[in-house]
């Protein structure tokens, strides 16, 4: 999963960060904990975007997803205060 292009958007008045990774294709989502969504391709199973709710105050959850997964993005976030 390392070698594949995302996107990363995050809405600051709804306080919502979502990644996105490889091309678009039908998913299903699951929810693992409240406000943590994490979309999966319907015919592979691989994690297509990562979406967060209140990111601001739990930043930390997308290191937790990202390290389960294997995943290294080169991160530094920052949000106003």
């Amino acid at each position: 999963m390392n070698n594949q292009t995302y996107e990363i958007h995050y809405d600051e008045e709804g306080d919502f960060l979502e990644v996105f990774f490889g091309e678009p294709s039908k998913c299903y989502t699951e929810e693992p904990e409240q406000g943590v969504l994490i979309r999966k391709d319907q015919e592979t199973d691989k994690i297509k975007s990562i979406g967060i709710i209140a990111f601001s105050k739990r930043i930390q959850i997308l290191r937790k997803i990202l390290n389960q997964i294997n995943m290294n993005l080169p991160l530094e976030i920052s949000l106003p205060e």
